[in-house]
């Protein structure tokens, strides 16, 4: 039997029998009166009196069936049932994919986007437990779809739609916030596939509910292979827009520590980049800021360019060694999230420096020495060490932000690996040649044809001849970040440096535009001075002079080389692991040493929340440390682990966990653009505030305009018969 949309109304049948009933009524009125001539008319109708009686009851059943007609085309019959029994589909499944990406959360008014989302599923569950045909509801957040640690957890899974359903819909719907995840529909496309397979039985409606945010939607290449492999499959598509216009939005997009040693008691600047996402220039933009949970004096940007990103620098020095939390924070706009960025620097008490030096003396390496670490109330926390070419044969590097290679002759192959692996890892190397280097023993063993951590192939010593036609000064420095300092006219002690002797590259070589080995000081006679080379996920920079004052006066009474000694530290240290980028919804993986901790570790959420607190037990690695992992990092903010030491001590270790500030981009994609984007993908595209609930793709095919042509071909019918069942006078012109 068909079902219908509006089923209250077929108690209009009731006027189906007013036809009759004015007959009836009409019959009752008549009068029997004697008339000769009417009698012969009579008399002459009995012979035609069947075929006019045919026609009048004829006229008679159009007239119900046009009056019945209206009624059906008002109250719009649905044939899904019947039709679905025929190929196999019983009932309707409805997919709901919902953003909860951070950007849904962009308010306006008394709403969000997110809450806009939630009316319409709200709208769609109502509408489907009123229907009479089988029904059962499919909802996934975007946020949980594709988690590569916990899976795709949906929050309902082919909900039978029952009497209570709609109350368990509200259930499940009313604690759902949007996440500060930037999840995209890709994952969440992919996954209903995953989870609910090919089924014959059932009729799909996927409804994609979204932000449709540009970032995602500009280029979807993917998302229109997807959707129409939806399409294909049988299942329509519903895209529903959450939103209206693209509000203006600030984004914190950086908070990180810039180049400097970082120790305790020594000053560090740390830098803060805001972006605007909109489209008109903002001013006086204050950066709130605090320190181990406690304010500290806000920065202030002067004004940041539609779509563009200003920085600012600010200072910090922790008098105790640990790690410090830095947080900055702007004031509310459109998107809560991406307002708030956070930052866990380890500040240890002072930063080891390896000084390995081929010299008897180590005169190079001392020179280096007390450019590090000048002692007196100066205090830079960097603690040199000076030890000759053996140790390193010996001792693994690995405990110190840098190593500096001062006039050493040969090292043997394990030194060589070392070293290799030590710059491999992130570590930062420094070379100054001198006397006892040989330009053999570099190339074939440091340079290795461009295999080896040295960044360039040497030819020998040279002399840099006296110019007495034009002094210029002996070294040319570039704006590279050892000697940004020096650049311009700020300072003019590097024009006081004189060079006389110096490692000479190879003839003809230059670098590799492709390769990251870049030249970053030269002579005056264009000979390179300084190179530098990325090396795996560290950094070499060689100094084809002495760091001693014995091929150059550099060292001797000029503080250029001071600050360029620092500004190389700097530069070469060591990245802490606690200030690794961690994006939201990425797990916590932590490595523990089972010699000096036990294998329990304890998670703390920055809302120190119990429910998502937890305790994980470590696992052996094949490396050999243990390995413990958390999966609940779906908040910014920082992190604990709370580890026990053998001895029974506690240790607690901070990460620092952000959202991907770019979901902050809340420029949209409007109907057309969107539209341009997936042609060919069949879809309906509606916007949330206007969307209505479509009874007939529930329930079936809606036989309302066949009903409405039947009704025009049924009057026209009725009329012609009319005709030709009524008494016609001849003209009597």
């Amino acid at each position: 039997m068909p079902t219908f949309v509006h089923s209250a109304l077929l108690g209009g049948m009731l006027i189906v029998g007013v036809p009759v009933l004015i007959h009836l009524i009409n019959m009752l009125r008549h009068r029997r009166v004697d008339w000769a001539a009417m009698e012969f008319l009579l008399e002459s109708q009995k012979k035609n009196r069947t075929w006019i009686i045919f026609k009048q009851l004829l006229l008679l059943l159009m007239r119900l069936a046009a009056v019945a007609t209206i009624v059906l085309v008002v109250a719009q019959p649905l044939l899904r049932n019947q039709l679905g029994d025929l190929f196999g589909a019983s009932k309707t499944h409805h997919i709901l994919l919902l953003d909860d990406s951070f950007s849904m959360s962009d308010r306006w008014a008394d709403t969000s986007a997110f809450d806009e989302a939630k009316k319409v599923i709200g709208r769609i569950g109502t509408e489907a437990a009123r229907q009479v045909q089988p029904q059962t509801v499919t909802l996934l957040r975007f946020s949980q779809a594709g988690r590569t640690a916990r899976g795709t957890q949906p929050d309902l899974l082919e909900e039978p739609v029952g009497p209570n359903f709609v109350d368990r819909l509200h259930e499940a719907l009313g604690p759902l916030a949007a996440s500060q995840m930037p999840a995209g529909p890709n994952q969440a496309l992919e996954a209903i596939g995953q989870l609910l397979g090919t089924s014959d039985d059932e009729h799909r409606i996927v409804y994609l509910i979204s932000d449709f945010r540009a970032r995602q939607w500009e280029e979807p290449a993917d998302l229109k292979t997807r959707l129409q492999h939806l399409a294909d499959s049988g299942a329509k598509i519903h895209l529903v827009n959450c939103v209206e216009a693209a509000r203006p939005n600030l984004a914190i997009m950086s908070l990180r520590p810039m180049t400097g040693t970082r120790a305790a008691g020594v000053p560090l600047f740390m830098e803060v980049s805001v972006k605007n996402f909109g489209t008109a220039p903002v001013k006086e933009v204050a950066v709130l800021l605090e320190e181990n949970g406690h304010p500290r004096p806000a920065v202030t940007i002067a004004e940041i360019p539609p779509g563009r990103t200003a920085r600012q620098r600010f200072q910090v020095n922790f008098p105790t060694a640990g790690q410090h939390r830095i947080t900055a924070r702007l004031e509310s706009d459109a998107v809560a999230a991406d307002n708030f960025r956070y930052s866990v620097i380890d500040f240890p008490l002072d930063v080891p420096v390896l000084l390995v030096d081929g010299g008897a003396e180590a005169l190079d390496a001392r020179f280096l020495s007390a450019a590090l670490a000048p002692g007196g109330s100066v205090r830079t926390g960097i603690n040199p060490r000076i030890e000759t070419p053996r140790y390193l044969s010996l001792n693994p590097p690995d405990d110190f932000h840098a190593i500096y290679l001062a006039n050493v002759d040969r090292l043997d192959a394990s030194a060589i690996e070392a070293l290799e692996q030590y710059v491999n890892g992130g570590g930062g190397v420094a070379v100054f040649l001198g006397e006892q280097c040989r330009g053999k023993f570099i190339n074939e063993q440091l340079y290795r044809d461009g295999k080896g951590f040295f960044p360039l192939p040497l030819a020998g010593r040279r002399e840099l001849l006296l110019d007495r036609l034009e002094r210029a000064p002996d070294m040319e420095v570039t704006g590279h970040p050892i000697f940004r300092v020096f650049s311009g006219k700020r300072n003019s002690f590097i024009s006081m440096v004189l060079v006389q002797r110096y490692f000479a590259a190879a003839e003809g070589w230059k670098p590799d535009p492709d390769s990251t080995t870049r030249v970053i000081a030269r002579l005056r006679n264009g000979a390179p001075l300084a190179v530098e080379r990325s090396f795996g996920e560290g950094r070499v920079v060689v100094f084809l002079t002495t760091a001693a004052p014995l091929w150059n006066n550099w060292a001797r009474n000029n503080p250029s080389f001071v600050v360029a000694v620092q500004e190389l530290q700097a530069y070469l240290s060591k990245r802490p692991s606690a200030e690794i980028l961690r994006a939201v919804g990425s797990p916590l993986e932590l490595e523990i040493d089972p010699a000096r901790y036990k294998p329990q570790v304890r998670f703390a959420t920055p809302e120190q929340n119990a429910a998502a607190s937890a305790t994980v037990d470590a696992v052996p690695t094949p490396d050999g440390p243990l390995a413990a992992s958390f999966a609940a990092t779906d908040t910014s903010g920082i992190y604990e682990a709370r580890l026990t030491a053998a001895d029974g001590t506690a240790e607690t270790r901070s990460f620092a966990f952000n959202v991907e500030a770019d979901e902050g981009n809340l420029k949209a994609m409007e109907g057309p653009r969107l539209a341009a984007r997936l042609e060919g993908v069949p879809y309906e595209y509606e916007q949330a505030a206007v969307f209505q609930y479509a009874a007939h793709e529930l329930a079936g095919y809606n036989l309302s305009e066949a009903l409405l042509y039947f009704l025009i071909l049924l009057l026209i019918g009725e009329q012609i018969l009319a005709w030709s069942a009524s008494y016609h006078p001849p003209s009597l012109g």
